[in-house]
């Protein structure tokens, strides 16, 4: 699973609220949809991932360091 899909599976499993970007990484890592094994600097890569959803209009951010999904409109 890519690592924004991984994020969205989390928020949308947690009503689409806002997260912490550190909640995000571990529920993906809890739920195995991030393998720490297959994937190196798994905090590099969710943070980049965060930043394109958020470019792509994908993911908006809710303050310092937190996350929602973005309403389709």
């Amino acid at each position: 699973m890519e690592t924004i899909d991984a994020i969205k599976a989390v928020l949308k499993e947690e009503d689409g609220g806002p997260l912490h970007w550190t909640v995000i990484q571990d529920f993906a890592l809890q739920r195995g949809y991030i393998d720490p094994f297959s994937q190196t600097d798994i905090r590099k890569a969710v943070l980049s991932a965060l930043a394109e959803g958020t470019k792509d209009g994908v993911l908006e951010k809710e303050g310092k360091g937190a996350y929602r999904l973005r309403e389709a409109p």
